[in-house]
C-alpha cells in the first residue's frame, strides 16, 4: 500500500489514500466484494488520522468505487475495470512511465536518436550472416519450417544451449531447457507458473523497468531492494524478506540493467543463503551474457537450478526480429511450464530457432561476439568522456556491456531533461523509469552503442540548460 507523508495537508492526505486504494483496485490486489481494512487499521497502516480515512472512504463511496455495509464495514463494488498498466503504480507522469519509454523508442521515426533505448543499432548486428543463414535454411529440405515444433523447442538448439550453459557452470540437460519466443515471454511463463495475484515479488531499485510492467500485469505487489555496485544490498534484502515474505526475486547478474554492475561472488552466496532461509525463488535474467569478456558469477551456477531459474535470449546480440529465448529450470518444473507454454502460445517459432541454431554453429558467430565486445568497450570510453565533459558523472564504471548509469549535475530532474530532449528528436531514459521507489530522478541510463552521434550531446546540453 502506498505510504502517505505525515507532513501533507489534510486534503492531500485524503487524495493520497484514495489514490492508494484505486491503485490496489487497478492491480487487482483488491477485488470486487472484498472488505477493506477498518478505518482504525487503515489509519494505522498509513500513519494518518482516522478522519482522513473516513473522508477518503466517503469520497470513494460517493464515486461508486466502494460501498458501506452497516455494522460490517466498507466493501469493493462491482466488477473490476479492464487492466490498464498505465493506471498501476505510483506515477501518472508518462515521461517516467516505462511503457511510454518503450513506445517512444519503437515508434521513433528513422531520424530519431535513441540513446535511451535498450538494444544495439542495426548496423552492429550480423545482417549479412543472418541473410546467408536464411538462404541455407531455404535450401534445406530437412529444416522444420512448416509445422508446429516440439513443445520444449528445437532439440539440437537445446543441446547446444546445454553445452554453452555448462561452460559457464550451469548444469542443465536439454530436457531442462525450454525454448520461448523471447526472454520476456520466458519470464511471463515463469510468473504464470509461480505467482498468484496479490503475491509479493522483489525487484532491484534501480532495476529493469519492464520487469515492473510485466509483474504489474500479473497483479502482484512489488517491493524494491536497493542495488549496489556488488549486487543487491544484502542487509536490506534480509529485512525485506523477513517483513514481506516475497515469493520471487527477479534480477540481472551480469551487466545489470540499468547500472551495468556485475554480481560479486560473495553477494551471490549471501543472496542464495537468504533465499534458502526465506523460501525465496529467484529468476536470473542473463540476456547480456555474451557481452562479458570474462566468466562472471551466475546465481544458477552456484545454486544448481534448485531455487534459481535461468533465463536468456538472443535478441540483444543477434536480432530482435527473430524472437528466441529460453528457460533453464529444475527438471520437476519443466514439464509444467511447458504445459503453460502450450496453453498460451502452443509452440515457439520453428523458423526462429532453426535460424539461431544455424548461426550458433558458424564460426562467424564467435567473431561477431568478439567484435561486439570490442566495439562496446570503445563506445563506453567515448560516451563516458563526452558525458563527463557535460558534468554528468558515472554511478560506477562498468566492466563492459552497453549501459552507463549516470548522475546529472546540479540536482537536475532527468524526466524534465528527457521531455526537453524529446522535442528535438532524442529519446532518453530518465532514472525514475527504473526506480520503484521513485528515488532516481537525478539519474539517467545511456546505451553507449546508441551514443555515437555528436548531436545527442549537443541536444542533451541544451535540454539540461532548459530544465535547470
Amino acid at each position: 500500500m502506498m505510504q502517505t507523508n505525515p507532513k501533507q495537508k489534510d486534503g492531500t492526505r485524503v487524495n493520497a489514500v484514495m489514490q492508494a486504494i484505486r491503485e490496489q483496485l487497478a492491480s487487482r490486489v483488491l477485488v470486487p466484494g472484498e472488505r477493506l481494512p477498518s478505518i482504525r487499521q487503515m489509519a494505522g497502516r498509513l500513519n494518518v488520522a482516522k478522519n482522513t480515512i473516513v473522508e477518503a472512504y466517503d469520497r470513494l463511496a460517493a464515486d461508486g468505487v466502494i460501498a458501506a455495509k452497516r455494522g460490517s464495514g466498507f466493501y469493493v463494488c462491482g466488477h473490476p475495470p479492464p487492466l490498464s498498466l498505465a493506471d498501476v503504480g505510483a506515477t501518472r507522469d508518462r515521461s517516467i512511465d516505462p511503457l511510454w519509454i518503450i513506445r517512444q523508442s519503437l515508434e521513433a521515426e528513422g531520424d530519431m536518436l535513441k540513446p535511451g533505448c535498450g538494444w544495439l543499432p542495426p548496423s552492429w548486428l550480423p545482417d549479412e550472416e543472418i541473410r546467408r543463414a536464411l538462404r541455407r535454411l531455404a535450401r534445406d529440405t530437412q529444416a522444420g519450417l512448416l509445422e508446429y515444433g516440439h513443445p520444449y523447442g528445437h532439440f539440437p538448439l537445446r543441446e547446444q544451449l546445454s553445452r554453452r550453459l555448462g561452460e559457464r557452470g550451469v548444469m542443465a540437460t536439454a530436457r531442462q531447457i525450454i525454448l520461448t519466443d523471447s526472454g520476456t515471454q520466458a519470464i511471463d511463463l515463469i510468473c504464470r507458473y509461480l505467482v498468484e495475484p496479490g503475491d509479493t515479488v522483489l525487484v532491484d531499485d534501480p532495476g529493469y523497468f519492464n520487469f515492473q510492467a510485466l509483474l504489474r500485469a500479473h497483479r502482484v505487489q512489488l517491493i524494491a531492494v536497493p542495488y549496489t555496485e556488488q549486487g543487491p544490498d544484502v542487509q536490506a534484502m534480509a529485512e525485506l524478506l523477513a517483513q514481506h515474505k516475497p515469493r520471487l526475486y527477479i534480477t540481472n547478474s551480469v551487466f545489470h540493467n540499468p547500472t551495468g554492475a556485475v554480481l560479486s561472488p560473495i553477494v551471490a552466496h549471501r543472496v542464495l543463503k537468504l533465499a534458502e532461509d526465506h523460501n525465496l525463488l529467484i529468476v536470473e535474467d542473463d540476456i547480456y551474457a555474451e557481452f562479458a569478456h570474462n566468466t562472471s558469477p551466475l546465481l544458477a551456477s552456484f545454486d544448481g537450478l534448485n531455487r534459481v531459474i535461468h533465463v536468456g535470449s538472443f535478441s540483444k546480440v543477434l536480432t530482435a526480429s527473430v524472437r528466441c529465448g529460453y528457460i533453464a529450470v529444475r527438471q520437476d518444473w519443466a514439464e509444467q511450464i511447458v504445459d503453460l507454454k502450450l496453453a498460451t502460445t502452443l509452440s515457439s517459432s520453428g523458423l526462429g530457432t532453426e535460424l539461431v541454431y544455424s548461426l550458433l554453429r558458424q564460426g562467424a558467430y564467435r567473431h561477431h561476439v568478439e567484435a561486439l565486445r570490442s566495439k562496446l568497450a570503445d563506445a563506453m570510453g567515448r560516451t563516458l568522456h563526452r558525458l563527463e565533459k557535460l558534468g554528468i558523472t558515472p554511478w560506477m564504471k562498468p566492466q563492459g556491456g552497453m549501459f552507463l548509469w549516470m548522475r546529472l549535475p546540479h540536482g537536475l530532474d532527468s524526466a524534465k531533461v528527457s521531455q526537453e530532449a524529446l522535442h528535438e528528436g532524442v529519446v532518453l531514459a530518465p532514472g525514475n523509469v527504473f526506480s520503484l521507489s521513485q528515488t532516481a530522478a537525478p539519474f539517467m541510463r545511456f546505451n553507449v552503442a546508441q551514443c555515437q552521434t555528436p548531436r545527442i550531446f549537443e541536444v542533451l546540453e541544451k535540454a539540461m540548460g532548459r530544465a535547470g
